[in-house]
């Protein structure tokens, strides 16, 4: 599909279809090789289903790049760049400049080759991890510690039967070869945002109010990135998110202010939504602000107090046991300034955290700035001295 022709609604949905039946597929290879519903399921379809995306990417900027090789078919580019002399093909990953990186032998035809290779899934594993290491600048998370999550690790070790690692990894890369995602690259949010809600559906489940693991539905996340974008043009503007999960609010508002528009910032306590954050932010061209996104605790160890910001969304989890460092948070007076839940003697799980994300939200906001925040429907009128100050601050804030 060329980039000077706007795909048909007939060809998008044909596109979502086969991108669905290829996470089906990856789906399909769990469940059989006994990893359904394992803990590790997640990382293995997220990470081949984004290798096999961030390999298309790889080949599509290359053919952009160089002309000569546009009309190359995958395997005919691979032999191309295996033999490329170095110091070309360092000046060829200088063209395509901030994407990303790959070297030959960790492109998919390599892999394709190599499938009947002995320990082929040491192989995949290696592959994985030189994409990591070659991307490092482009795709790490920054933990809250100061240490980087990679984009890629180790998926053999997930699979405890060492006699079906090769297997496994065989039919995983296998599961690639009919799909290609260059039609994709063109398309924006709206396209991508139901394919990410059905690859994620099965690991990102609202868990019944524990920290980090509410999922907000892309129908509510279009509904609040329209009341505060609404008809208004910007040119550059920063959204924040002290609680991102997995990003659907932020690509929302995102896409409604556009793409290039705007500069991502969020935390996440927990790793997985922080990965899942990362890879929405890549399907949805907003990997530029991946060196934003922080794992960590946002209450007590928030990354972004340096700026203000002018759009922050927000689902925080509603009740919580943050009686661990309830006191470390009553003694900032700034930031927690209405207060900040006692710990009960019963029930600590109860504990109103949406209340400190509440004023954290306030105190990242810019003059000027727009947020959102779901809470439960008791806030408006209930009478504690928190929330009653909260509402007085929001008051004066507005008028």
């Amino acid at each position: 599909m060329s980039q000077s022709t706007p795909p048909t609604q007939a060809q998008d949905s044909t596109l979502q279809s086969q991108i669905i039946a290829l996470i089906d597929r990856l789906k399909a290879i769990c469940a059989q090789s006994g990893l359904g519903n394992d803990a590790g399921e997640y990382k293995i379809i997220t990470q081949v289903f984004l290798y096999k995306f961030l390999n298309d990417k790889f080949t599509y900027e290359v053919k952009r790049a160089e002309s000569r090789l546009a009309k190359l078919d995958a395997i005919a580019l691979y032999k191309e760049l295996e033999s490329m002399p170095d110091e070309h093909y360092q000046m060829l990953l200088e063209d395509i400049g901030a994407n990303v990186k790959f070297a030959p032998s960790d492109t998919f035809p390599a892999l394709f080759s190599a499938q009947n290779d002995l320990n082929f899934h040491t192989k995949l594993d290696n592959a994985f991890e030189n994409i990591a290491n070659n991307n490092t600048e482009i795709f790490s998370i920054a933990t809250e510690g100061g240490s980087k999550i990679k984009l890629f690790e180790p998926l053999m070790p997930i699979i405890t039967d060492q006699s079906k690692r090769d297997g496994v990894a065989k039919a995983l890369i296998s599961s690639l070869s009919d799909f290609d995602f260059e039609g994709a690259f063109s398309q924006g949010y709206d396209f991508f945002a139901p394919l990410f809600e059905y690859l994620i559906k099965d690991y990102n489940k609202d868990n019944g109010g524990k920290y980090a693991e509410y999922y907000t539905p892309h129908s509510v996340a279009a509904i609040m990135a329209q009341i505060l974008v609404g008809k208004e043009s910007y040119k550059s503007v920063s959204c924040y998110d002290p609680n991102a999960g997995s990003g659907t609010l932020l690509m929302s508002l995102a896409h409604a202010i556009g793409q290039s528009k705007c500069s991502i910032y969020a935390q996440d306590i927990s790793q997985k939504s922080s990965s899942l954050l990362r890879l929405n932010l890549i399907l949805n061209n907003l990997a530029h602000s991946i060196h934003n996104i922080t794992q960590g605790n946002t209450l007590t160890h928030p990354r972004h107090t340096h700026k203000s910001f002018d759009f922050i969304v927000s689902n925080p989890p509603f009740k919580l046991d943050f009686s661990e460092y309830r006191n470390e948070l009553a003694s900032d007076k700034t930031r927690f300034f209405a207060g900040v839940p006692k710990i009960p003697n019963k029930d600590k799980d109860k504990m109103a955290v949406y209340l400190c994300f509440f004023q954290h939200l306030l105190n990242s906001l810019s003059p000027t700035g727009k947020a959102a925040i779901v809470v439960p429907t008791g806030f408006i009128t209930a009478q504690s001295s928190i929330e009653k100050s909260i509402r007085k601050d929001l008051i004066l804030w507005i008028f």
